[in-house]
């Protein structure tokens, strides 16, 4: 038996050296691919969603096991993030600190070969990507339970940057502590949002200990590094990034907690077949005007995914909707629709036409 395990383990060195061997000469292509794309546009962005996903669907659909399918994203997503770093510094703006859910996201989309940039504010991502800084930035638009994310939608109003992309993280909340000892607990802090999605859980396993707020779930991670009585919720990453214990594992009241992020950027992607075009407009007041304006969508055949509503600080009672639809701005339909809902408009703006999340 223990001849078989060896000669099956150096089978598996072989072919690791194998796969070693092939990275580099791929790395080779990538680097020589990366100067080619400055030459024609040295303000190009050198991440090309379209490319990531044809990548991404040829090898699923050639896939023929037993290496398992699922893991074909992930594994691929680190070969590219590394990839793109030989091309040149990928900088990604998200609201920190570390360990944040934005920051998992950010790790989703582009991998742990980026250069990540936490600033303090959903502002401060928007003035990052604006002023160059940074090639992308990360922001949080929605989640399952808590809803909307206001001051994003309110960011769009004054600025000119495109959606790039979007993320859709689950988000698992875990009780942390340095000790790990629930005994030891006698105050728990965490974001209000983390909070108030394990508020059933809190009030069933915890009653009797104070719960308070800060300003994130990496926070409250890193203030149980400097006392053993407090207890943080907050993410998996952040229990391994500040050394912390876990005392209960998924405490969330809905399992299925979602939070969808959106990429920013200077840029428009590129289409790639599966995109979805996120719009603002501002409506006359008038009798039928929201009705005048989702009847072009229906009549183009145009699935519309998403619309919110936001004051839009210029005129009491005047609204700013944020409507987002399948498709992209460049199909026939859609830009039939748009140009028919223009006109109804007192303004529009498109956000962007970006891949809808896979």
């Amino acid at each position: 038996m223990s001849e078989d395990l060896s000669e099956h383990r150096k089978e598996i060195d072989r072919i690791d050296d194998e796969i070693l061997r092939l990275l580099n000469i791929r790395s080779q292509s990538v680097i020589e691919i990366g100067k080619l794309k400055k030459q024609q546009d040295a303000g190009a962005n050198l991440h090309t969603p379209a490319r990531e996903a044809a990548i991404f669907d040829r090898l699923i659909a050639k896939n023929p096991g037993p290496f398992p399918t699922d893991a074909i994203r992930p594994v691929y997503r680190e070969i590219m993030s590394a990839s793109l770093s030989l091309e040149g510094p990928q900088k990604v703006a998200y609201l920190g600190p570390r360990a944040t859910f934005t920051h998992m996201a950010c790790m989703q989309k582009f991998g742990s070969s980026a250069q990540y940039v936490p600033v303090n504010s959903i502002r401060d991502v928007f003035s990052e990507v604006e002023r160059g800084r940074a090639n992308f930035g990360v922001v949080p638009i929605e989640n399952t339970t808590e809803g909307v994310v206001n001051h994003t939608l309110d960011m769009f109003i004054d600025s000119n940057l495109l959606i790039y992309g979007e993320v859709l993280q689950e988000v698992s909340h875990h009780l942390l502590s340095s000790s790990g000892v629930a005994e030891a607990v006698k105050k728990i802090c965490s974001h209000p949002h983390a909070i108030a999605q394990c508020r059933n859980w809190l009030e069933a396993n915890m009653p009797l200990v104070p719960v308070s707020e800060v300003a994130s779930t990496a926070r409250a991670a890193e203030m149980c590094l400097d006392d053993p009585s407090i207890a943080a919720i907050a993410s998996e990453l952040a229990a391994q990034l500040y050394g912390l214990k876990i005392l209960k594992s998924r405490i969330e009241d809905n399992l299925n907690n979602m939070t969808r992020f959106l990429v920013l950027s200077q840029k428009p992607p590129q289409r790639t077949g599966k995109d979805k075009t996120s719009l603002m407009l501002s409506i006359k007041d008038k009798v039928g005007a929201l009705y005048d304006l989702l009847r072009p969508f229906a009549s183009h055949g145009l699935s519309m995914t998403k619309i919110e509503s936001r004051p839009s600080r210029r005129k009491a009672w005047e609204y700013i909707f944020f409507v987002d639809v399948e498709g992209h701005i460049e199909e026939e339909r859609v830009k039939k629709a748009v140009e028919e809902i223009t006109g109804r408009c007192l303004f529009m703006k498109v956000l962007g036409s970006y891949p809808a999340h896979t």
